[in-house]
């Protein structure tokens, strides 16, 4: 098959512009506790990697608390989108974890549980294991991880839908195991002419024990804790911030 033809499996076009039009709020709540976290980065003028960075949201309050960003995100429309709503990036660039060599940083931040879309437990703790190594001496790490009490939470979650003018977000939830949560969504956005488009992406997020993750971050150098947020926000059930420093 040729590669132009497969599809991205995760946030393509419609589901990304959903996404960056709907639920940018937990980039905003967590802005300014990664912000206070990253202070003594920005003292030292070092470059912070933002892995999944989607649509640049957080990318904007990075940028505009004056630190110099390198965004990076598996998807191609959100990255397309990226390079038009954090244009002060330093670079916007697609990353793959676990396999893609990560850039050397200052500090590594992530927000929306990206590592959780890897496919198993084994790849995310390769991918943790790759974000240590990146880290340079006296770098700092903040991202969030989904626990094993995500899928707790939800596994009675009935149907959800979100509507505005322009796009209609359904979503039926699934937990077919402790360590797995599947959301099956179908997204309607409006064309310019009045008609609506479709299409649908079933999202497979992998659930971790995060308790563990301190012991395998440690092993790589970087002594870090698993807390429940960034700073004053309230992250969703089951959602956990891992904050931590390589020495130097």
């Amino acid at each position: 098959m040729d590669g132009s033809s497969v599809r991205e499996p995760y946030y393509r076009e419609s589901l990304a512009l959903i996404h960056h039009l709907g639920f940018g709020f937990h980039a905003d709540a967590c802005a300014p506790g990664i912000i206070d976290l990253l202070a003594p980065v920005l003292d030292r003028h070092g470059v912070v990697v933002e892995v999944g960075c989607g649509s640049g949201l957080l990318t904007r309050h990075l940028v505009e608390a004056g630190h110099r960003v390198i965004a990076t995100d598996a998807s191609e429309a959100m990255l397309d989108l990226a390079r038009r709503h954090a244009p002060g990036a330093e670079d916007i660039r697609s990353l793959r974890l676990p396999d893609d060599p990560v850039p050397a940083a200052d500090a590594i931040v992530s927000v929306g549980h990206v590592l959780s879309y890897l496919h198993d437990e084994a790849s995310v703790d390769r991918a943790l294991a790759a974000l240590a190594g990146a880290l340079r001496p006296g770098g700092v790490l903040a991202i969030d991880l989904c626990d094993l009490a995500w899928g707790r939470a939800r596994e009675k979650a009935p149907p959800q839908i979100w509507r505005d003018d322009q796009w209609v977000l359904v979503t039926e939830f699934s937990v077919p195991s402790p360590n797995r949560f599947v959301r099956v969504m179908t997204t309607f956005v409006r064309n310019p002419d009045g008609s609506w488009r479709r299409d649908d992406e079933r999202h497979d997020n992998v659930l971790v024990d995060t308790t563990r993750v301190p012991m395998l971050l440690a092993a790589h150098g970087v002594e870090a804790s698993v807390v429940s947020s960034f700073g004053d926000e309230t992250l969703a059930v089951g959602l956990m911030a891992v904050v931590g420093r390589r020495s130097g």
